[in-house]
């Protein structure tokens, strides 16, 4: 390496240009190739950097968003999911209901692909540049909790479950909630209500099962599903479990009845 690439490298690395530091050799290369003019080639340095920030900053927002598994709606199996409303999701992945500040809750079995879908949406948010959290219901409940104990339960709630532009709650219903639980959730749904804050809920249970969750709750889980389903997307998916599709095949178990 001459001293001009050592001083322009250095130069980069004090600035912070990391995607212009890994990419000015190359331009340079096209610059001569293609005759670039000087501003030509400017333009494109800066387009190198401002896209390497860009992935980086995706990248930031997809580790933070705690997915447990990068999924697609690519990568949905609608041939096998036959009661996905595909139309309904299709739209959602437009992210437009994020924009209106819409929730959207995906209702069916276990094992048809609510989490994939609401991961895949999720993940589809953070590449669009917005700040996402993934949780699961009892795993939400014990983080909380945890913070409580520590005294951290304000900065917690503010910056983990308040101020992600969308919040991912996952398996609603698959354990129950103590009355504590169920009202830390309740403020959870009404300060995010407030505040214009999108949300996607999974559950296994249909909305008239959901007050055996909330702590028997009755007037609690109405007024939260007031809330809830004010402005929301149902997505209602119907169908058999994938996760059990090679095991009956195998013949481990019982074949569904047509």
């Amino acid at each position: 390496m001459n001293l001009q690439h050592e001083r322009i490298e250095d130069h980069c690395q004090s600035l912070k240009l990391d995607g212009l530091v890994q990419h000015y050799q190359a331009l340079a290369a096209q610059a001569v190739e293609r005759d670039w003019g000087m501003l030509d080639y400017l333009e494109a340095a800066l387009c190198a950097e401002r896209d390497a920030r860009q992935l980086r900053s995706r990248q930031t927002l997809v580790r933070m968003a705690g997915f447990p598994a990068i999924k697609t709606l690519d990568e949905y199996d609608y041939d096998f999911a036959v009661g996905a409303p595909r139309v309904q999701i299709d739209e959602l992945a437009t992210l437009r209901f994020i924009e209106r500040g819409e929730n959207a809750v995906l209702l069916g079995p276990s094992g048809v692909g609510k989490s994939h879908i609401a991961i895949a949406l999720g993940y589809a948010a953070t590449q669009a540049g917005m700040k996402v959290k993934f949780v699961t219901a009892a795993d939400l409940m014990l983080q909380l909790e945890t913070a409580q104990r520590q005294e951290r339960y304000k900065s917690v709630l503010r910056h983990n479950v308040l101020g992600p532009r969308l919040l991912v709650i996952d398996e609603i219903g698959y354990l129950p909630l103590t009355g504590d639980q169920a009202s830390h959730f309740f403020q959870i749904v009404a300060q995010r209500y407030e505040k214009g804050g999108s949300m996607i809920l999974t559950s296994n249970l249909p909305f008239a099962q959901w007050d055996q969750t909330f702590g028997g709750n009755a007037t609690l889980t109405a007024a939260m599903l007031d809330r809830v389903l004010h402005h929301a997307h149902i997505i209602q998916i119907k169908g058999d479990s994938y996760r059990l599709r090679k095991q009956r095949k195998a013949g481990y178990l019982p074949a569904t009845k047509q």
